[in-house]
C-alpha cells in the first residue's frame, strides 16, 4: 500500500515450515532487534536526548527478553488454524506483543512500586536515579514516575504501529486488528480492577479470578492464540476452541506467577519474591488462603493475611508465607494449575489441529505453567 513502511523481511531460515515454538521464541528476537533499530533511528532523528535517555532504556528492557510466551502462543494459534509457509506476519505480531508487554511491565512496576524487573532496576527507578545523578532540580521520584509513564506509552505506540503495519499487509488484517483492539481494552480493565481491589482491600476469590482473567489470562494466551489464528483466517469454531484453551492456560500461568510472587527465587525470576506479599496484592492464592483460614477457624493465619496485617517487616512476610502453606492454599493453587493445564490441552485438541501442533501446544503450556518443572520456586 502507498505510504506503508515496508515489512521487515526475516532471514530465509525464519520462514521454514514447520517452525516449532522454541524456534519462534528465538527468532522473534531477531525481528524485535530489527524493529527496535528502526524505532531508535527514528527516535534519534526526532530528538537525541529523548532517544538516549528514554527510548534507549525501553529498547534495553525489551532486549532483556522474558519468556516470549505470547509469541509462542501466537505461532501455535496460527498453525492450529492451518497456517504454514512464510512466518513473517506471525513473528511481527509476536514482536508487537512483546512491545505491548514492555508497556504493561513499565506501568505495572510503577503502580505496584516494584524496584526490579528482568534482573535490572525497574524503569521508574532507573529514571529517578538518572535525575539524581545529573543533579536535576525537583523530586527525583516524581521525575522517574512521570518519565516511566512516557516510556510505557512509547512502548504501546511502537506496538500499535507494528501491529497496524502487519495487519495492513495481510489478507485477514481486519480480523487480526479486532483481536488486538479487544485485548488492549481487556488489559486496561484488568489493571483497573487490580488497582481498585487494592484500594478497597478486597479479599474475594471471585474478584481475584476476575482480575487474573482480565489482566493476564486473556492477554497472555487467549488473545495471542486468536491473533495467530486470525492470520490464517480461522473460523469461529477454531477461534472459540483456542480462546477456551488460552483462558485456561493463561489463568494457570497467572496462578503460577502468584506462587512465584510469594515463594519464588529472585535469582531465577529476576524480580523480588515478596512484592505481592508486602503490598498485600489480591491474588487467587491470597483469597483462597483467607477462605481456608476462615473455614478452619485458623485465626493466626487470618490475622497474618488479613486487611489489617502489617506487612512491612521481614517477620510479617515470613508469617504470611507460613500461613499460605499451613492453610493448604499453596497446594490447592498448585492443584488448580495442573487442572487448568489439562483443561487447556483438551480445549486445544478440539481445534482439530495436527498431532504435531497439539504436541507443541501441550509442551508449551506445561512449560509455561510449571507442570514440566518447578525450579524457580523455593522449597520453603
Amino acid at each position: 500500500m502507498p505510504g506503508l513502511p515496508p515489512m521487515v523481511a526475516p532471514p530465509a531460515e525464519l520462514v521454514d515450515d514447520p517452525l516449532v515454538a522454541p524456534d519462534v521464541t528465538d527468532t522473534v528476537g531477531i525481528v524485535l532487534e530489527q524493529v527496535l533499530d528502526e524505532r531508535l533511528r527514528h527516535s534519534r532523528a526526532v530528538d537525541p536526548v529523548f532517544a538516549r535517555e528514554l527510548a534507549d532504556r525501553l529498547a534495553a528492557l525489551v532486549g532483556r527478553g522474558g519468556k516470549r510466551l505470547r509469541t509462542a502462543f501466537t505461532h501455535c494459534g496460527w498453525r492450529a488454524a492451518g497456517g504454514s509457509g512464510d512466518t513473517t506476519a506471525v513473528l511481527r505480531t509476536g514482536a508487537a506483543l512483546e512491545l505491548l508487554q514492555a508497556c504493561a511491565l513499565v506501568h505495572d512496576d510503577l503502580m505496584d512500586g516494584s524496584v526490579q524487573r528482568r534482573g535490572a532496576p525497574a524503569m521508574h527507578v532507573q529514571l529517578a536515579r538518572r535525575h539524581w545523578a545529573a543533579g536535576m532540580h525537583g523530586s527525583a521520584e516524581s521525575f522517574g514516575t512521570s518519565a516511566a509513564v512516557l516510556a510505557g506509552d512509547l512502548a504501546l505506540a511502537w506496538a500499535d504501529d507494528l501491529l497496524t503495519e502487519t495487519a495492513l499487509g495481510t489478507p485477514h488484517g481486519s480480523l487480526l486488528h479486532g483481536e488486538w483492539r479487544a485485548m488492549r481494552t481487556e488489559m486496561v480493565a484488568g489493571q483497573y480492577r487490580d488497582l481498585r481491589a487494592q484500594a478497597t482491600r478486597s479479599s474475594g476469590v471471585d474478584e481475584a479470578l476476575a482480575i487474573a482473567t482480565l489482566k493476564s489470562a486473556l492477554y497472555t494466551a487467549a488473545r495471542p492464540l486468536a491473533l495467530g489464528a486470525s492470520l490464517a483466517g480461522a473460523d469461529e469454531h477454531v477461534l472459540g476452541a483456542l480462546r477456551a484453551a488460552g483462558r485456561c492456560a493463561g489463568l494457570a500461568f497467572q496462578l503460577r506467577d502468584d506462587l512465584l510472587g510469594a515463594f519464588g527465587d529472585p535469582a531465577l525470576t529476576g524480580k523480588p519474591a515478596d512484592d505481592d506479599l508486602r503490598s498485600r496484592k489480591l491474588t487467587y492464592l491470597l483469597a483462597v488462603a483467607l477462605r481456608l483460614a476462615d473455614a478452619s477457624d485458623d485465626h493466626q493465619a487470618a490475622a497474618a493475611l488479613g486487611t489489617d496485617a502489617d506487612t512491612r517487616s521481614e517477620h510479617a512476610v515470613a508469617r504470611m508465607r507460613a500461613a499460605l502453606k499451613r492453610t493448604g492454599a499453596r497446594d490447592l493453587v498448585q492443584a488448580k494449575i495442573e487442572e487448568l493445564t489439562d483443561m487447556s490441552i483438551g480445549h486445544f485438541e478440539a481445534t482439530g489441529a495436527p498431532h504435531a501442533v497439539r504436541s507443541e501446544f501441550a509442551s508449551l503450556v506445561r512449560h509455561a505453567t510449571g507442570k514440566a518443572g518447578r525450579r524457580a520456586e523455593e522449597a520453603v
